[in-house]
């Protein structure tokens, strides 16, 4: 069964049966800050579902056809996968090693995890090598090797066609090894190219492809090595132009700086949500839409349970996050799935 998630959700909640309803995400604030939507239409519903779903944190998830896949997270953690029809959980292929603060995308069919970390904090190991699972046989493969001397894990990842463009991440592990690299991985091909270096240096957070441009939003310079193991969150907000190799950084950063957050594009908008801070113990429950038309940013309907280290996916119009830890750190993890209807524009 799935662990009870906590009703912080502030406003009134609907009708189940719908199992979510709209979210309006079109009303602008001010340069530096977001303020509520006004009396909300919308709410988080928690996906009731039969199976065993594991518990885990800084984990990855896709939605391929009706399915969403759930994988890595620290420790020995299966692929698992959610039928978003029938809503029973089933485990599948093992992962061939542990891989955690991985960004996956979903690409012609298959689950790729082009990079991440493995091993314990805070010296996690970088990955050596593409991942790759086929729904279709249920098997891991590895794919190409990623270039030495730009491994790195807690990296956005956002693909744009055949490119996947890998945005930031950490070298170090959990120690002050944050990078403003910018890559781009051909999955066709294998091949990897350098691009212009980010504004800002950032890692765990989680990058959005839409339009021809990368948003690189939230995240943190993590220094465990120096005590800074939270503290140093990015708030500036850097949009990458794919057409023309450049970064500029938009005059509104984000709302409430945090890091472990999950993105996603949608509707037009860029939404960030939940997050760690060393703001508060428990994990951030904040959902905030970027407008990249006007550079304002809004406030969405919050989760029913605040998470961070965990990714969001979308099934139609909705938009679906899975397990995650509840508290800033390590735990306590959760299994639990929620989902929020969004009205396209």
């Amino acid at each position: 069964m799935m662990r009870r998630t906590f009703d912080r959700f502030r406003h009134t909640r609907f009708s189940y049966a719908a199992m979510a309803i709209a979210v309006a995400l079109g009303v602008a604030t001010g340069a530096a800050s977001a303020r509520d939507v006004g009396a909300p239409s919308s709410a988080w519903q928690t996906l009731q579902a039969t199976g065993s779903a594991q518990e885990r944190h800084e984990s990855s998830a896709v939605v391929i056809g009706d399915r969403l896949y759930v994988m890595g997270g620290r420790g020995d953690r299966a692929l698992q996968a959610l039928d978003l029809s029938t809503r029973k959980w089933s485990t599948l292929a093992t992962p061939p090693l542990e891989v955690h603060h991985a960004q996956a995308v979903a690409h012609a069919g298959k689950l790729l995890i082009i990079t991440g970390f493995t091993g314990g904090f805070p010296d996690e190991t970088p990955l050596a090598n593409v991942l790759i699972y086929d729904p279709k046989v249920d098997r891991w493969t590895a794919g190409a090797t990623i270039p030495e001397a730009r491994r790195r894990g807690a990296a956005g990842v956002a693909i744009e066609g055949d490119i996947a463009y890998v945005v930031g991440g950490n070298a170090k592990g959990h120690n002050n090894g944050y990078v403003r690299w910018t890559d781009a991985f051909n999955i066709a091909t294998g091949e990897w190219k350098e691009l212009a270096d980010a504004p800002n240096a950032r890692d765990h957070f989680h990058a959005v492809a839409m339009d021809g441009r990368v948003y690189a939003a939230a995240g943190r310079e993590s220094s465990h090595n120096t005590g800074e193991s939270f503290s140093r969150t990015v708030k500036p907000v850097d949009v990458y132009d794919i057409a023309s190799n450049t970064w500029r950084t938009l005059p509104s950063p984000i709302p409430t700086p945090r890091a472990g957050t999950s993105a996603v594009a949608t509707a037009g908008k860029v939404l960030v949500l939940g997050g760690e801070s060393a703001s508060q113990k428990e994990a951030h429950d904040e959902v905030e839409a970027l407008d990249p038309a006007t550079g304002m940013w809004t406030t969405v309907a919050s989760l029913r349970q605040g998470r961070h280290g965990f990714q969001a996916g979308q099934h139609g119009g909705s938009v679906i996050v899975a397990a995650g830890s509840a508290n800033r750190g390590g735990g306590p993890e959760l299994n639990s799935v929620e989902t929020l209807h969004v009205e396209l524009d």
